[in-house]
């Protein structure tokens, strides 16, 4: 195994290959406090990419509802108590990754979803951590809470089902980092859905093939973003390009975000893959599980949310009104005078959004049409 630096972690770790980092890496921002769980981005994910025999069952994108929602079944909490302790030290992380706890002739500590975890996709939508007592309110954090966790493949840094294929099948491109299978080198072995710890890759009985999210290369290609990011409802994505720490360019989305204010997290980052796809932390969670979830930093990672809208920090507010703002990726950003900015790749502008939305006062008598005006909302 060689030695690598895991940026989430604060430390080396264990890893199969020396993993090379790509010259640029897709990265995706979502902010679980604006999702809705309308399903649309899974149904446009489905309609584009799996819609073909053998792919009934597969969502490469899906929205659970946490804590109880899973696809596949248990995915997480059977991973979770299998690797035991997972110790923080400040932003170090001090108990073993899933390749460090590798069994005896495995790369990786995973688990194998039967058939039948894959038939609940909905399971534990839109309830609550507990049933609500009387006497309870609304409150920060709730008290019985839920929240929608909105998934697709991480393209992570270090992938478990990369260094899981006994054929090589999987590879990670060096253009973009995204993470896709051999169609042509799989023989359907499945030990990568073994390996990823967040069950990402899925096995085509039709085909004897396993497939997988392929973070909408032929539109990343085009400068475009993937199709959950453009039609998401609730404008909670953003896709771009992260750096490691070191490279963050404040003027980046995605760097901004994730290493300058620090307000989006990696899922799960305990595992070790250093996962490319980030969220803003609900803040109606307690700490105790967001931080479960997303690391030391979960607690203060909502206080800044909450602390941009109080104060009106025209910055982060500016970026997050670029979500869902064009179809196109956005490389460069910048707010001022009451407006975010967004560029692409050549420094050519491709939105413009105002911060408040204006308020146009109609006149009481339209001297145009001679008519009154009365508000009927």
């Amino acid at each position: 195994m060689a030695n690598v630096y895991n940026w989430q972690l604060g430390r080396d770790m264990f890893y199969p290959y020396e993993a090379p980092r790509p010259r640029r890496q897709f990265a995706a921002v979502f902010d679980t406090n604006k999702c809705i769980a309308c399903q649309t981005c899974t149904i446009a994910c489905k309609n584009a990419w799996t819609s073909g025999h053998g792919q009934e069952y597969m969502f490469w994108n899906n929205v659970e509802t946490k804590p109880w929602g899973f696809y596949p079944l248990g995915w997480d909490v059977r991973l979770l108590e299998r690797l035991g302790v997972q110790e923080w030290e400040g932003d170090v992380y001090r108990g073993k990754t899933i390749f460090e706890a590798a069994p005896p002739g495995e790369v990786a500590l995973g688990i194998m979803p039967e058939r039948e975890d894959w038939s609940y996709p909905n399971i534990g939508e839109d309830e609550v951590s507990a049933p609500v007592q009387q006497g309870q309110y609304i409150r920060l954090p709730h008290q019985p809470w839920m929240f929608y966790l909105q998934r697709i493949c991480n393209h992570c840094t270090y992938p478990a089902c990369l260094a899981g294929c006994p054929r090589k099948a999987i590879y990670k491109r060096p253009e973009d980092g995204i993470v896709l299978v051999d169609q042509i080198r799989c023989r359907g072995y499945q030990e990568c859905i073994r390996a990823c710890p967040y069950k990402k890759v899925m096995f085509n009985e039709a085909l004897g093939k396993t497939q997988k999210c392929i973070g909408c290369y032929p539109k990343v290609e085009q400068g475009l973003q993937p199709e959950c990011v453009v039609t998401c409802i609730g404008k909670i994505r953003l896709m771009g390009f992260v750096s490691t720490p070191d490279r963050a360019r404040e003027d980046n989305p995605i760097d901004y975000l994730v290493h300058v204010r620090k307000v989006a997290l990696p899922l799960y980052p305990q595992f070790g893959t250093e996962p490319n796809v980030y969220y803003i932390p609900p803040v109606n969670v307690p700490t105790s599980f967001t931080t479960m979830l997303f690391g030391p930093r979960a607690e203060e990672a909502v206080k800044t949310y909450l602390k941009a809208a109080r104060e009106g920090d025209q910055t982060l507010i500016g970026l997050l009104m670029l979500f869902g703002s064009t179809p196109f990726i956005i490389h460069r950003f910048k707010v001022k005078d009451g407006f975010a900015y967004g560029y692409n790749e050549r420094g050519v502008e491709l939105v413009k959004v105002p911060i408040k939305e204006p308020v146009h006062v109609r006149p009481f008598y339209d001297e145009r049409h001679q008519v009154y005006r009365f508000s009927v909302t």
